[in-house]
């Protein structure tokens, strides 16, 4: 289909969805279940889904007896390999209930700067969504390298999006959307919606505070941009309001997509 508008976003034929660290970990753990049931609702309906989950360096945080994210490189690996095994299971124990099956994808920042590699993700994606797959993308984490990695899963997710053509980024996080300033603050008003191009001229956004994710307000911003820029409709809300975005209700912030830039799939 061509651009969506937010009318549209309940017959959105494929979506990629992103979900952070700190919306599925620690103790919000408990959130997977509903995170899964609106994603399985969608599924349902003819969807075809995309999940771009963070958390595998803090779902194995625990098991390497950590009380905060490492900060040296070797330890984030070793703390992703243990814990993206973890990950995959804790979603695929909740999506038996749909019988639905995730399929791993793990990617690094080269794969997708490197037009061959670029093509085998596009292609494997393809497939897996055309076998009702629900494909879980995460960085590669255990062989990224401070100088090549995407810097947080939000410009992932737009870069996903965007590679298999995505009618909807639905980017969550712990706040319901984007505000003019960090939401706490005297005189934040939520933004309901940016228009394509909206350069949000006198607009606040802060880093992520969580201790466990590396993404916040501006990084969402940046990644709805690529993706919008692309033709893909992009919505900001809290992975607590995931079933209502997927229906469609008016939550969180909508970025408009840049009308007519989108290959047909």
């Amino acid at each position: 289909m061509g651009v969506i508008t937010r009318d549209q976003i309940g017959s959105a034929a494929r979506i990629v969805v992103k979900v952070g660290s700190s919306s599925i970990s620690g103790e919000n753990i408990g959130q997977i279940t509903p995170l899964v049931d609106a994603l399985a609702g969608a599924h349902g309906r003819g969807a075809e889904i995309v999940l771009v989950s963070s958390g595998a360096i803090a779902t194995g945080m625990p098991y390497l007896q950590l009380d905060e994210r490492p900060t040296d490189l070797a330890t984030q690996q070793a703390a992703a390999s243990v814990g993206q095994n973890l990950l995959i299971f804790r979603y695929q124990d909740s999506l038996d209930r749909y019988d639905i099956i995730a399929g791993q994808v793990l990617l690094t920042a080269g794969d997708l700067d490197n037009p061959a590699h670029r093509g085998n993700a596009h292609r494997a994606m393809d497939r897996l969504l055309g076998l009702r797959i629900l494909p879980i993308v995460n960085e590669n984490d255990t062989v990224a390298t401070h100088e090549i990695r995407f810097g947080d899963n939000d410009r992932l997710a737009a870069l996903v999006a965007t590679l298999i053509n995505a009618d909807l980024l639905v980017l969550l996080s712990d706040v319901d959307a984007l505000y003019t300033r960090a939401p706490h603050l005297p005189g934040a008003e939520l933004i309901d919606h940016v228009a394509s191009g909206d350069p949000l001229v006198g607009v606040e956004f802060s880093e992520s505070r969580s201790g466990v994710g590396t993404g916040g307000a501006s990084t969402k911003v940046s990644a709805a941009r690529i993706a919008a820029d692309a033709g893909t409709a992009v919505l900001v809300t809290s992975t607590g309001l995931v079933a209502e975005a997927l229906r469609g209700d008016r939550v969180g912030t909508w970025f408009e997509p840049m009308p007519g830039v989108r290959p047909v799939r």
